[in-house]
């Protein structure tokens, strides 16, 4: 009887110390230093214009082992400067992005596609200007290691998408001044 309970101790030792360790996904807070969205369009074809927005915040889940993700960003649109006086009181105003109205834009994620252990597309819905659309980010960098600096654990990608205006309700001088805009986004966030 003895030796039947300790070979059922053992095997059950075993069997609890030989299970896989389940990785947890990692939240990351973003970090608004070094977190910048920027759009760019086509000005009469005579440029591209190219502006950013200073303050964004959000969260990042990543799990590397299950490859699984989520991202949750809120954009300040207030914080959109474009170095010209007259020009950020246009933009800002109901023909362009209205932020009286709509202070924030926002990308929440539906699916997190990877290859090996990055993700590579980030499909989600952009809500701008009171309009929800879908969109799918197109990562083309990323990088997590522990942070040189604040010794934290911490990832940064770059992304991108392209956008009409006019089904966010912004379609002046479309098609003189292009409908397609190209959103960008350089992201750092540091875990939580």
């Amino acid at each position: 009887m003895k030796t039947h309970l300790a070979a059922l101790a053992f095997a059950a030792f075993f069997a609890g110390t030989s299970a896989p360790v389940i990785a947890a996904p990692i939240t990351y807070i973003v970090d608004t230093t070094h977190t910048y969205p920027r759009f760019a369009y086509s000005h009469f074809g005579f440029s591209t214009q190219q502006f950013q927005f200073n303050n964004t915040s959000g969260k990042i889940v990543y799990d590397a082992e299950t490859q699984l993700g989520s991202v949750d960003i809120t954009v300040d649109m207030k914080a959109l400067d474009t170095g010209f006086e007259l020009w950020n009181s246009r933009i800002h105003g109901e023909d362009y992005f209205d932020t009286a109205r709509y202070p924030t834009a926002t990308f929440k994620s539906t699916t997190v596609k990877f290859e090996g252990n990055k993700p590579v597309t980030v499909d989600g819905t952009l809500t701008l200007k009171g309009v929800t659309k879908p969109v799918t980010l197109t990562v083309t960098s990323f990088q997590r290691m522990p942070h040189p600096i604040v010794k934290k654990d911490a990832l940064g990608a770059n992304a991108h998408t392209t956008v009409k205006r006019s089904d966010f309700n912004m379609s002046k001088f479309v098609p003189a001044v292009s409908d397609e805009v190209t959103i960008t986004l350089a992201v750092e966030a540091w875990q939580q």
